[in-house]
Order: structure tokens, then C-alpha cells, then sequence
């Protein structure tokens, strides 16, 4: 039987984006995000987080920060809803690379592993990128344009055409739950 998901970004969409955080101590997740993973797990979803971690590639944070980084965002979520973590830890320029985000590859990876109906799943992120990964993988998406978002204050062409490409548009992870649920619900019924 096909499970059902959710992928999140998780800078700017779950905690505070810190470029290259590679420091646990520096984590801020929002004050929502543990209510929605909540709910959306009481409603049957598996969540997932997948991460373009491109300080990696870099050399500016190793594979170990960035882990240690996810167990602080748990930690500070109170709970284990996140089933696993995809990263893919390339550089923009690296033309190896072919798991980072906006191709749907660890999505699609996720799926296969899990047994997920990407049709039936979601993405949510603050980016084209995650909006883009989401599409292509077959997932509804949401676009999270949080106000503690680094690029809140700064609506540009990228954030116009994701909110173009999006199929709903959220200001807080409450309003992405609430629409992802509403919709799940509507879906289950036709």
C-alpha cells in the first residue's frame, strides 16, 4: 500500500535560515513548526526533510555539522515526526550532481524507500527550487513565505514565479497544514 508524505525544505521553511550553519547552538526553529508536524503526522503523513546543504561541497561545514544541526531541529521540535532527512550537499556549479534541489531525485528516492504516492504527497519550501522539486517529483507544493524568512521583506522575480508555480501560497506552517489537510481531505473524497 502507498504511503502519503510531506517534504519540507528546511531553512526558512522549518527554522531560521543561517547560511552554512554548521553550529547547533545557532538553531532557531519556528515557534509553529512542531504543531504542524504534529498534526500532519496525526493525519497519517510520513515527513520528510530534503536540504540543498551546499556548504558541504563548499568546505565551509562538514557532514557531521549538518547532521548535528537536524538533531537540534528535533530536539527543539519535542518530537520525532520527521522520518529522515535527504541532503544533497553539492555546490550550484557542481556538473555532477544530480540530486540537488530543484531535481526531484532524493524525492524520488525518498518514495521508492518508503513506499510513498507522490501524488497524494506534498513539498512544502521558500524557494523555485523546492517548488520545482516538487512539481517534477508529482507532489502538490506550497510555498512557505514565512516573516522570519531571510528574503521576507525582499519579494523578487524568483519569489513571484514560485508563487505562480505553487499550488498554494502560506504565510505561517499553520496555514500550510490547514490547506495541505483541507486538500488531502477533498482529494480522499472525489
Amino acid at each position: 500500500m502507498s504511503r502519503r508524505a510531506v517534504f519540507f525544505d528546511r531553512d526558512d521553511t522549518l527554522m531560521v535560515n543561517i547560511p552554512y550553519l554548521g553550529d547547533p547552538a545557532k538553531v532557531e526553529v519556528y515557534a509553529e513548526a512542531a504543531v504542524a508536524l504534529a498534526e500532519l503526522a496525526r493525519a497519517g503523513f510520513l515527513i520528510f526533510v530534503v536540504s540543498n546543504q551546499s556548504g558541504v561541497g563548499r568546505g565551509l561545514i562538514t557532514r557531521e555539522q549538518v547532521a548535528s544541526v537536524n538533531v537540534e531541529l528535533v530536539r527543539q521540535l519535542g518530537h520525532d515526526h520527521i522520518h529522515t532527512f535527504y541532503s544533497s550537499y553539492a555546490t550550484p556549479d557542481d556538473p555532477y550532481a544530480t540530486d540537488r534541489k530543484p531535481s526531484p531525485e532524493l524525492v524520488l528516492s525518498a518514495a521508492k524507500q518508503h513506499g510513498l504516492d507522490l501524488a497524494k504527497s506534498y513539498f512544502v519550501g521558500d524557494r523555485l527550487s523546492d517548488i520545482e522539486c516538487g512539481l517534477a517529483a508529482g507532489c502538490r507544493t506550497v510555498l512557505l513565505m514565512h516573516p522570519k524568512s531571510s528574503r521576507a521583506s525582499d519579494v523578487n522575480d524568483e519569489d513571484r514565479e514560485s508563487m505562480r508555480k505553487a499550488h498554494f501560497v502560506a504565510k505561517e506552517l499553520s496555514d500550510a497544514t490547514g490547506w495541505i489537510l483541507k486538500d488531502a481531505g477533498r482529494a480522499a473524497s472525489t
